[in-house]
């Protein structure tokens, strides 16, 4: 089930974020990139706050929180992560089409991320195009990552 986010979601998902990070991502980045990307586990306070100015879709299942995109009113996708036993499972795509189906609402024509090594594949399979690849600084470490755009159909 996609939703919109609610203020008890915060730490569900400090928790799913941490955990799409440390473990979901850990194929992809070296454990000092990992380390530095999700130093330690958010506090529900902290996500609460960084969610606040967002639009904010959460996904859910039996286990409770699934995944959760955020996106700026601007049409950059801020957040999207999911949780690593769910990867292939469609949460993603549900979320995704979440974000679409609000940007096209906004009457936003283009959506904007940065992906990581890990997520760039899907949002190329979701039809995005690459713009830059690109290296950002966290706690000293280099964390490449892919500047992508993706028109909104029909805004």
């Amino acid at each position: 089930m996609i939703r919109r986010f609610a203020p008890a979601d915060a730490g569900p998902l400090a928790d799913l974020f941490f955990d799409a990070v440390r473990i979901g991502a850990a194929p992809k980045y070296p454990a000092e990139v990992l380390a530095a990307w999700a130093p330690e586990r958010p506090t529900a306070e902290g996500v609460g706050q960084r969610l606040a100015g967002l639009e904010t879709f959460v996904a859910t299942d039996e286990h409770g929180a699934a995944g959760f995109f955020s996106v700026r009113g601007d049409g950059y996708l801020d957040l999207a992560f999911v949780r690593p036993d769910c990867r292939g499972t469609g949460v993603a795509d549900a979320l995704h089409a979440a974000v679409l189906s609000w940007a096209k609402g906004q009457g936003l024509a283009q959506l904007h991320v940065e992906a990581s090594r890990m997520a760039r594949p899907f949002f190329l399979r979701m039809g995005w195009q690459m713009v830059a690849a690109q290296h950002v600084e966290r706690l000293g470490q280099q964390i490449e990552n892919f500047r992508m755009a993706c028109p909104v159909p029909n805004a």
